[in-house]
């Protein structure tokens, strides 16, 4: 246990803190030691803290270090009054990844965009692979139009809020740990976490920058994502996908065991894969 709200997490993990580029503070994990292998970046999805990784910390640590990161805005980050459109928040991520270069950066949902977004405005160089967790990055088929979310964040935050935690699971989890997502989403201003979805750039800018990536890719999908995921490896044939036909959005938390197997084989195998 770390803190209050960190919910569990193994024994040896720290809490540091990192400057952003504007001077914002923003929170982050780490477990394991730093050595010559690529350390793995666990960046959370929308309103989530870096600690919803915590399955993830004790078997990805075992030969490498492996950090989380708080979002500015999310879990034990500064929730300043600006910088929440996905620029700032890509730059905020390349700057971490840099300083702790090389990095595996594995970015669930939310983080998926803005990773391929720092990747394509500030470039590839803190990066040895890139695991994308259950994003449609751009791919068809579309989503339904409209915005079923945004529009029950404005009608009732509390439901809407509660609704979104409970449904990215698939299996059950405790009373406490849904609790504790819940009560830290709720901490970021409303403004704010509606300001995070990117909803005035097409799905194509995505899909050009996953499609044209040239580093190694794996793309793990729920069963939401799976038509888009082979859409992508379809026009990138270099793309590893990987389907969880058993989880929920938060399919790391719902078959941590497969994930975790999955991506110390994608960290082992890195240099003989060709981007």
């Amino acid at each position: 246990m770390v803190s209050g709200t960190d919910f569990t997490l193994p024994s040896g993990t720290i809490r540091g803190d990192f400057v952003a580029p504007d001077g914002t503070r923003l929170s982050t994990l780490q477990a394991g030691a730093r050595s010559a292998r690529p350390s793995f970046l666990l960046v959370p999805g929308w309103n989530m803290p870096a600690w919803v990784w915590s399955a993830q910390f004790g078997p990805l640590s075992a030969d490498r270090a492996v950090f989380a990161l708080d979002p500015r805005g999310q879990g034990e980050s500064d929730r300043p009054e600006h910088g929440y459109d996905i620029r700032t928040r890509a730059l905020d991520l390349h700057a971490f990844a840099s300083s702790i270069s090389p990095v595996i950066v594995v970015a669930w949902s939310l983080a998926a965009l803005e990773t391929l977004e720092a990747i394509d405005r500030f470039g590839t160089a803190p990066f040895a692979g890139v695991v994308l967790v259950d994003s449609s990055v751009g791919e068809e088929p579309a989503p339904a139009p409209g915005s079923p979310l945004v529009d029950a964040l404005f009608a009732d935050r509390a439901s809407a809020i509660d609704g979104f935690v409970r449904a990215i699971f698939a299996g059950s989890r405790s009373d406490a740990e849904v609790r504790a997502l819940i009560d830290g989403a709720l901490q970021m201003p409303l403004a704010a976490s509606i300001a995070l979805f990117p909803r005035d750039i097409p799905r194509e800018h995505w899909r050009n920058i996953a499609r044209k990536l040239e580093l190694p890719l794996l793309h793990a999908v729920s069963p939401q994502f799976q038509e888009q995921a082979w859409n992508l490896r379809h026009h990138r044939p270099r793309t590893q996908v990987e389907v969880f036909h058993r989880s929920g959005h938060a399919l790391f938390a719902d078959e941590p065991d497969r994930f975790n197997r999955l991506l110390v084989h994608f960290g082992r195998t890195l240099g003989m894969l060709r981007p």
